[in-house]
């Protein structure tokens, strides 16, 4: 495993739409577990391969109940509504109040291909909506409805 450098805002790549993964090889492996290291090592909650440069359809998450790996994933079911605080790996010391769902059901396949589904409340509705649209090149500034904040 190896960390891998975040792209931060001004990266014209954080806003381009990533691909499909096709193939579940060896080198899908070996990204997801350099996500998972980088992830740990910033102290995020989630990250999708284009933070790290790489535009494809993966995300990695883990929000304190273990590590989520998600390949190709869709949202299937959005309930309800939070508001709150929200920041992101590439965007350091920026945070701002957004709305999203609070309940989300995601559809995704693992590193091998197989099919998984998984639902979150709260945090890890939040972390699914935040990292899935960074898979469409959009920023969580996007959502935010109270200006964003530097600390």
């Amino acid at each position: 495993m190896a960390l891998r450098n975040i792209v931060k805002l001004g990266d014209p790549i954080l806003y381009k739409t990533s691909r499909k993964v096709e193939k579940f090889d060896d080198r899908l492996s070996i990204l997801i577990d350099d996500m998972f290291e980088t992830l740990y090592k910033q102290e995020g909650v989630g990250l999708a391969a284009v933070q790290v440069g790489v535009l494809k359809r993966v995300v990695v998450i883990d929000v304190g109940e273990g590590p989520m790996e998600l390949v190709n994933p869709e949202i299937t079911l959005e309930e309800g509504e939070q508001r709150e605080k929200e920041g992101c790996l590439s965007l350091p010391g920026k945070w701002g109040t957004t709305v999203r769902p609070m309940k989300v059901q995601v559809k995704a396949q693992d590193r091998k291909g197989k099919w998984q589904v998984f639902t979150g409340e709260g945090l890890k509705a939040r972390a699914f909506c935040h990292e899935l649209d960074h898979l469409d090149g959009i920023l969580f500034t996007s959502h935010v409805i109270d200006g964003v904040v530097e600390e």
